[in-house]
C-alpha cells in the first residue's frame, strides 16, 4: 500500500462490508444452534469475530474510519464486562497501530513538504515508522543539531479520505451504536467531522503544540514536546518517551494507575485556563507515563480554542447538582438553554438524571471503574427508565458539545485505568464557578 485508498467507491465497499459482515455471523450463528452448539458459545464467537471485523476495516482505511475508532475507544469502558471482552484488545490496538507507509512514499511526502534536500536537515532518520497515527505516521529521527525528534508524516490522500469516511460512516451509525451502547454515535459522528478536517493542516497542530508547551514549560505534573519544525503535512517535534497509557491499562500497577489518572484529570482541567486551549483528542495512545513521573502528552490536532477558559455555567450546574438544589439546578440549565422551550421538566427529576454524574465530586478521592461507568451507561441507556426519558428531554447546546465529549472521553480512560484520583480538589482548582 501506498497511500490511503481515495476513490469513495473503493471505501465505501470497506466500509458496507460491516454490518454485511455482521447480518451474516448472525445467520450462521442461527445455523450453529440448529446443529447443536450452545448460545452462549455461538455469541462469543460472533462478537469476537465482529470485533475484529469492524477493527481491521477501520485500521486499514485510517483517515476519518480509523479516527471514529479510536474516539470509539475510549467509551469500551462503558461496554458490559460480557460484552466488552471480545472489542477490548481490538479497540486498544487502534490506539496505536495501522498499517505503515512505505518509504518510498514517507521520502516523497518530506521532499515535496521540506524540500529536496530534506535529508541535510536530519542527521538521522528512521524509514521504519515508530508509531502510527489516524491520518498519518511517526518516524524517529535525530535532527542536524543533534536533538532526537519525532517526525509525522500525513498520509497521501488523507483529505479527501477523511471526507469520504465521515459521509459514509454516517451512513452505518447504527451498526456501531450496537458496538458501543454506551457512546452516543451521531453526535460524536457530527462533532468529528466539524472537527477533523482542521487537523489536515500540521502548521495549525503546530501552533497548539507551541501553545501547550509555552503553558506548560517546567510544569511538575506535565510535560509537552516542543515543535521544531513544521509544513502542511510533515510536523517535527522533540522525541519524548514513556509507557504508554494503553500499556498501563493492560498490565499496570495501582500506582501506576492512580498516578497517571490523576495526572490526566489535572491536565484536562487546568488546560483551558493555562493555554486557553482544550486538549480534544482524548484516548490512551496520546499520552505517556514519563520516567519522571509525569504526563507527556502528545498529538494537538484536535484543539478547541477557549478563550475564557472551561465556561463558569458548567462548575455551577455540577456545584447545584452536587448540592442537591434541584429548584436553582433546572432554573440554570433553562436559562442556558439546556432546555428547550416548551419543555416541561420536574426539578428533582432533573437532579435524580444528574445527581449521579457527579459522584466522583463528593469524596476526596473516587475511585473510577468500569462499573460505575457502565452502571452509568445502563442508567440512562435504557429506554424504559425515567432517568433516560428525563436525558431525552434536556438540550446540549452547540458550545458545549466538544467539552462534554472530551469530559466524557478522559473519564472513560480513567475508567480503564481503575484510578483512584483526588477529582473533587482538580476540579475546585480549575473548573470556574464550582469553587464559588
Amino acid at each position: 500500500m501506498t497511500e490511503i485508498p481515495r476513490k469513495a467507491v473503493q471505501r465505501t465497499a470497506k466500509l458496507a462490508s460491516l454490518p454485511l459482515g455482521v447480518a451474516g455471523r448472525v445467520v450462521g450463528g442461527w445455523g450453529k444452534r440448529l446443529v447443536g452448539h450452545s448460545a452462549e458459545d455461538v455469541s462469543a464467537e460472533m462478537s469476537a469475530k465482529t470485533a475484529e471485523q469492524v477493527f481491521a476495516v477501520l485500521g486499514q482505511l485510517k483517515g476519518g474510519a480509523m479516527k471514529f475508532g479510536q474516539a470509539l475507544s475510549v467509551f469500551e469502558a462503558a461496554v458490559p464486562d460480557e460484552m466488552a471482552a471480545p472489542y477490548r484488545e481490538a479497540l486498544t490496538k487502534l490506539q496505536t497501530a495501522a498499517p505503515p507507509m512505505p518509504a518510498a512514499t514517507v521520502h516523497r511526502v518530506l521532499a515535496e513538504q521540506l524540500g529536496s534536500k530534506w535529508m541535510s536537515r536530519f542527521a538521522e532518520f528512521e524509514d521504519k515508522p515508530a508509531a502510527s497515527a489516524s491520518i498519518g505516521q511517526v518516524h524517529h529521527a535525530v535532527w542536524h543539531d543533534g536533538r532526537e525528534v519525532a517526525v509525522k508524516v500525513q498520509y497521501p490522500g488523507a483529505d479527501e479520505a477523511l471526507l469520504s469516511d465521515l459521509r459514509q460512516l454516517q451512513r452505518f451509525s447504527r451498526v456501531f451504536q450496537a458496538l458501543m451502547p454506551g457512546a452516543e454515535v451521531k453526535p460524536l459522528l457530527n462533532e468529528l467531522r466539524d472537527r477533523m478536517v482542521e487537523e489536515l493542516d500540521y502548521r495549525t497542530e503546530a501552533d497548539h503544540q507551541r501553545a501547550f508547551a509555552k503553558a506548560f514549560d517546567g510544569d511538575e505534573h506535565t510535560h509537552v514536546p516542543k515543535v521544531v519544525a513544521s509544513a502542511p503535512k510533515v510536523l517535527v517535534a522533540e522525541w519524548a518517551e514513556g509507557i504508554p497509557l494503553a500499556s498501563i491499562i493492560r498490565d499496570g500497577t495501582q500506582e501506576q494507575r492512580d498516578l497517571a489518572g490523576g495526572l490526566l484529570a489535572e491536565f484536562h482541567f487546568s488546560a483551558p485556563s493555562r493555554a486557553r486551549l482544550l486538549h480534544a483528542d482524548p484516548h490512551p495512545g496520546n499520552f505517556m507515563l514519563r520516567e519522571d513521573g509525569r504526563l507527556c502528552v502528545l498529538d494537538f490536532g484536535a484543539c478547541a480554542r477557549l478563550p475564557e477558559g472551561l465556561p463558569r455555567t458548567l462548575g455551577l450546574m455540577t456545584k447545584l447538582a452536587l448540592e442537591q438544589r434541584s429548584a436553582d439546578l433546572l432554573e440554570l440549565l433553562r436559562t442556558e438553554h439546556f432546555i428547550r422551550e416548551g419543555t416541561v421538566l420536574h426539578a428533582e427529576d432533573v437532579l435524580r438524571y444528574l445527581g449521579p454524574f457527579v459522584e466522583p465530586l463528593r469524596p476526596e478521592r473516587f475511585r473510577f471503574t468500569r462499573r460505575w461507568l457502565q452502571s452509568q451507561a445502563e442508567r440512562v441507556g435504557d429506554l424504559r427508565s425515567p432517568d433516560s426519558r428525563t436525558g431525552r428531554s434536556l438540550n446540549l447546546p452547540p458550545q458545549y458539545l466538544l467539552i462534554h465529549r472530551v469530559t466524557l472521553g478522559a473519564t472513560g480512560i480513567l475508567c480503564q485505568l481503575n484510578a483512584e484520583v483526588a477529582a473533587r480538589g482538580i476540579v475546585s482548582r480549575w473548573q470556574p464557578g464550582f469553587a464559588d
